[in-house]
């Protein structure tokens, strides 16, 4: 019997079995059903990466590449292309690869297994299939690093967070220059000087609210409609690429054959601060518990979860009930998403997401009615996190029934 098995080998999945090592336990199985573990950082060529869990920074491959190493190394047993076929309500795993199938009943389960960006289909945007010139940032960076040749010649990116401009950036690399990106929002979700700097050394121009409402094209994209959300008036843009970024959503199919209680916010399984999901000795880590946070802080969750792992493995009974905590409009969630004790989250803080910019909003949490821990907040941005300090939980009253939180306008 396996003791833990972690599935997903990204950076939470590979840095839980590191620090699970660490810790003292002697068999760790982490599966991934890609060819090679190290996760979404693989395909992402730009720096940035490991500042705040190796203390440096590093290219995506070489970020991933060291994880994978250190796992290795440390006597982690990483299984590729392979996956769990099933679940049984015992606890019994399948696991499936190329040339075996294979029953673990390991005493943990760790999900690990990352999120993704909703496809073209997801998202309702009308219009033609065409079988080529539809990709999103993922797809996108798996083409360029492969150096796949049909990427296309004229880009439209949709979205404007984070990890849009890194989509600009990697179809820099691949030798195009996007024509432009477009956001239904009022403003780009990403740092300040995003959109200047992506004009300025690529001329790439945003528009805001904007939206996509027409793809064409029979063998490949041929050109798009755009609609301009406050005026109406659309126009065609000619391109024969269209590169959907965001709007991500944790892979949770696992989770859902499992039973396990998802968060209706954060659409991934809901988890206390310990990251222990409502199966017993199932945990979970990194961005299935929400899209998405940067790769280091899924690596830091877990590593956060190993600890509890371990408690577990060392007969931390019994599994705790979860007090969950909710979130009104315009939050749209909170993670980690539930309570059992006053132990802390991953990094000591709340991960908190807003559907609507912000300026200087007040939260506040509430249990019962009852207000237990109020702040203000410099501004809230959908797409980007913003965290709160755990130091309220020592006011929680665990028999009182769910936490809210919420915000009130500035005064």
């Amino acid at each position: 019997m396996s003791e833990v098995v972690v599935i997903g080998g990204g950076p939470a999945g590979l840095a839980c079995a590191l620090e699970l090592r660490r810790l003292g336990i002697a068999d760790v199985v982490v599966l991934e059903r890609e060819r090679r573990a190290g996760g979404i950082p693989r395909h992402c060529a730009h720096q940035g990466f490991g500042l705040r869990d190796l203390y440096r920074t590093f290219s995506g491959p070489r970020y991933a590449e060291r994880y994978v190493d250190a796992a290795r190394s440390a006597g982690v047993q990483i299984h590729t292309e392979t996956m769990v076929t099933g679940w049984s309500p015992d606890g019994g795993l399948r696991m499936t690869g190329p040339d075996t199938r294979e029953d673990l009943r390991p005493y943990a389960v760790v999900l690990a297994t990352g999120c993704r960006e909703r496809p073209r289909a997801a998202r309702l945007v009308p219009g033609a299939r065409p079988p080529r010139g539809v990709l999103t940032t993922g797809l996108l960076q798996q083409l360029v690093a492969l150096r796949h040749h049909d990427i296309g010649t004229r880009a439209l990116v949709v979205g404007a967070e984070h990890v849009s401009f890194s989509a600009v950036l990697t179809l820099a690399h691949a030798g195009l220059r996007p024509l432009g990106m477009l956001t239904e929002l009022p403003r780009h979700q990403s740092l300040a000087a995003a959109p200047a700097a992506m004009q300025l050394r690529f001329r790439v121009p945003l528009w805001t609210r904007t939206a996509l409402v027409d793809i064409r094209g029979r063998e490949r994209v041929e050109e798009v409609e755009l609609q301009n959300l406050d005026t109406g008036g659309r126009r065609v843009l000619a391109c024969d690429t269209v590169v959907f970024t965001a709007d991500w959503i944790p892979d949770h199919e696992l989770a859902v054959a499992a039973g396990i209680e998802l968060d209706t916010g954060t659409r991934g399984p809901r988890v206390d601060a310990g990251l222990r999901t409502s199966r017993e000795g199932t945990f979970a880590a990194g961005n299935v518990l929400q899209g998405a946070e940067p790769a280091d802080v899924a690596a830091l969750s877990g590593r956060h979860v190993a600890k509890s792992v371990v408690r577990w493995l060392a007969g931390d009974r019994p599994w705790p009930t979860h007090v969950p905590i909710v979130c009104r409009h315009p939050l749209a969630w909170i993670s980690p998403n539930a309570v059992s004790s006053r132990e802390p989250p991953p990094r000591g803080r709340f991960a908190l997401r807003s559907s609507d910019f912000l300026e200087r909003p007040r939260v506040e949490i509430r249990q019962n009615g009852r207000p237990i821990w109020t702040t203000r907040v410099r501004k809230l941005i959908p797409g980007r996190s913003t965290y709160l300090p755990s130091d309220w939980l020592e006011q929680v009253d665990l028999a009182a029934g769910p936490i809210a939180v919420e915000v009130t306008p500035p005064h």
